[in-house]
């Protein structure tokens, strides 16, 4: 597993029902996903077989049970990482003022 694998939006919406429902067939994830997002089979079915070619998921036959190999954990500190550097410089203290920003306008 690569701990530097980049995910797509749409990629993450899988990953998101692995995370959350733990491994399942990709039958399943049509379902999930046809109703969260209004994605076909054929979307589905190409989505999640990216995610296996980056290695975020394990593809288990016979009938295409999808394993998540990166937790939630790890995509969430890549990211944060990647934010810190491409709008802050990685300067942790505007990065955590501005975090402060929004959540207090959120509050409001």
């Amino acid at each position: 597993m690569d701990s530097e694998v980049r995910l797509s939006d749409s990629e993450l919406q899988i990953m998101d029902v692995l995370w959350n429902e733990g491994e399942c067939k990709a039958s399943d994830l049509v379902k999930i996903l046809a109703k969260k997002t209004g994605w076909n089979r054929n979307t589905t079915y190409t989505i999640a077989k990216k995610c296996v070619a980056k290695g975020a998921v394990k593809r288990i036959e016979p009938g295409f049970h999808c394993h998540p190999m990166i937790t939630r954990s790890q995509v969430q500190r890549l990211e944060m990482e990647d934010l810190l550097e491409k709008l802050f410089q990685g300067n942790t203290d505007q990065f955590l003022a501005c975090a402060v920003e929004v959540t207090r306008g959120k509050e409001s």
